[in-house]
């Protein structure tokens, strides 16, 4: 793998960087850089203005809107989007379901979705786990029983995050009760609006709300709305999970967050000397750094041997493993850090308005990053039974 970049990728990198400078509007950086929750409209309007300038569906073909970079290309953009302290687009329409559709979906539903994830018109959620299934996925009980041309679907999705301002969820259901669990089930999409949805608030260890738990009643959905054929639920939610998990390594904003971190901790510290210069703190600094490098060549080494449009193979297992491990260290390393620079604490005191005043907030939640997306078990299960199997075809 060559790790140097030739003169176009540097002049490309440039070019997104001044985009990004210029464009990126200084409240929603600050926003960003602490670690706060970005409102609806915040999201909608920016997601807009990256697609306005070809930057949003980075990872799609060109067939459907993509940019046709390479993905060197795609590295560099992430890591310079991530620096400049600018969120992405939704990933639940764009990383997830769009790559899905294009995979799966029919023509109809392609041209009916794809461009409304673009600009946002659709807002997706994801309606996956459930209170008796979580990392035991192929467990669900979400009911989806034909009755003429509509599915009627009962049951509950939990953990549903912005299912309170989503205009649509993309659901796995169960079609059929018999045969092996993975079998029997679907892959459905659904209006949110429909009637005999309840939506009810979550509020997380980070004190927000951006979870939900959902009840379907009786809601009827076309059978149009059906991905893939029926039972094929499960290659399909696999195929989606490789996409969710290579971006959950969240390399460009663990860098960013580290660079922010080692700016912080060469600021203050006791005894005449900076948190950098102390031997522990100096120590742990370094071992984030040292992980999180071996992280960004794993992901480099994925991309170099991923084409756009096809989705990753176990190694994004690997990517979302160890990328989650890494975020877990920055934020309790934030905290510390944050803790240290605002003390002597006073409420009126320099906390309030600093990049860490959100850091106690980070760092709760990101005791879920090794739970979401599937957990460290499953990823590791997922790893053990494919080095397994290469060692059985030998």
């Amino acid at each position: 793998m060559d790790l140097n970049f030739s003169g176009a990728d540097l002049a490309f990198q440039r070019e997104v960087r001044d985009w990004f400078a210029a464009h990126t509007p200084e409240a929603l950086r600050r926003r960003v850089r602490t670690g706060q929750m970005l409102e609806r409209e915040e999201i909608v309007n920016w997601q807009r203005r990256l697609d306005d300038r070809g930057f949003l569906v980075v990872g799609w073909p060109e067939a459907h809107g993509g940019p046709g970079w390479t993905p060197t290309q795609r590295y560099l953009f992430d890591l310079e989007r991530a620096a400049a302290n600018a969120p992405i687009g939704l990933s639940m329409g764009v990383i997830m379901l769009g790559p899905v559709l294009m995979a799966f979906g029919t023509d109809a539903q392609k041209a009916q979705y794809l461009p409304r994830i673009r600009r946002c018109e659709d807002w997706w959620c994801q309606g996956y786990s459930e209170p008796g299934a979580g990392s035991d996925l192929a467990s669900l009980s979400c009911s989806a029983v034909p009755d003429g041309d509509d599915y009627v679907v009962n049951g509950s999705k939990i953990w549903t995050t912005y299912a309170h301002w989503a205009t649509h969820m993309f659901c796995l259901v169960r079609t059929q009760k018999t045969g092996r669990k993975q079998e029997g089930i679907s892959f459905l999409l659904i209006e949110m609006d429909r009637p005999g949805i309840d939506v009810r608030p979550i509020v997380s260890i980070d004190g927000k709300h951006h979870l939900n738990q959902v009840f379907l009643t009786d809601v009827r959905v076309p059978r149009g709305d059906l991905v893939g054929a029926p039972g094929q639920g499960w290659e399909i939610a696999k195929y989606l999970l490789t996409h969710e998990r290579t971006s959950i390594a969240g390399v460009a904003d663990s860098k960013a967050a580290l660079a922010n971190l080692l700016q912080a901790a060469g600021q203050r510290g006791w005894g005449g000397r900076t948190l950098r210069e102390d031997a522990a703190m100096s120590l742990r600094l370094a071992r984030a750094e040292i992980d999180l490098t071996a992280l960004e060549y794993t992901n480099l080494r994925v991309l170099s041997s991923t084409t756009a449009g096809k989705a990753p193979g176990p190694e994004s297992s690997l990517l979302k493993l160890m990328g989650t491990a890494v975020q877990q260290t920055l934020a309790e390393l934030a905290l510390e850090v944050g803790a240290e620079l605002a003390w002597p604490w006073h409420p009126d005191g320099p906390l309030a308005e600093s990049d860490h005043a959100h850091a106690m907030e980070r760092h709760a939640f990101a005791r879920a990053c090794t739970i979401y997306g599937g957990s460290d078990e499953v990823q590791k299960s997922v790893l053990a039974k494919s080095m397994l199997a290469r060692a059985a075809s030998r």
